[in-house]
């Protein structure tokens, strides 16, 4: 009886290198057409974190400007209800006060604007009511930037001003707008409310 050869059968092989490839283009592909999604947000500059041991620094009660926003939206400024739009026109009569009225600030350097809601607040009007209150420090210095330095408004006064240069005069190239309006807002932790 005649042998019959066995026939032996070859692994079969895959090509690691093509297999790389493949899963590189994929991987491409994938970058390329799916959107990432960016965090959304208010930038605000964080205070660094005090001292326990330091107290707080004093604050007169003239000089800050208390704004209350409860679950329901409403407004309080200094314990009376305001509408939102009235909000920057106050606190711009708070900032720019130079002691004339007694109940508002004694100058702009010592003006606070502190800023509580209760923890339930809509995510929307906190934004609304913030934005008033930032709107009103833009506002002055948009109009201290035009009337003593003839630039049409903050930002423009800012972008002249000269990078950082030992060189430069001690009085020339520092930010007189905001050292003259400091933006000082407290945002108060929210009531559980």
């Amino acid at each position: 009886m005649p042998l019959l050869k066995r026939r032996t059968k070859r692994d079969a092989e895959i090509g690691t290198a093509s297999m790389a490839d493949i899963a590189f283009l994929l991987l491409i592909f994938f970058l390329l057409v799916t959107t990432i999604n960016t965090e959304k947000g208010i930038y605000m500059q964080l205070p660094p974190k005090l001292d326990s041991t330091v107290d707080p620094p004093e604050i007169k009660d003239r000089n800050l400007l208390v704004i209350l926003v409860n679950n329901n939206g409403d407004v309080l400024v200094e314990g009376e209800f305001m509408n939102v739009a009235a909000i920057r026109d106050e606190v711009k009569k708070h900032i720019t006060n130079f002691g004339q009225l007694p109940g508002y600030s004694e100058n702009a350097e010592k003006a606070v604007v502190s800023f509580k809601t209760e923890r339930a607040l809509p995510y929307e009007r906190y934004v609304e009511v913030l934005d008033e209150i930032k709107g009103a420090y833009n506002d002055v210095r948009n109009s201290y930037a035009n009337s003593e330095f003839g630039a049409p408004d903050y930002a423009t006064y800012r972008s002249r001003l000269p990078e950082d240069n030992p060189d430069t005069p001690e009085d020339e190239g520092q930010d007189m707008v905001s050292d003259r309006f400091p933006l000082k807002i407290s945002l108060a932790e929210p009531d559980q409310g």
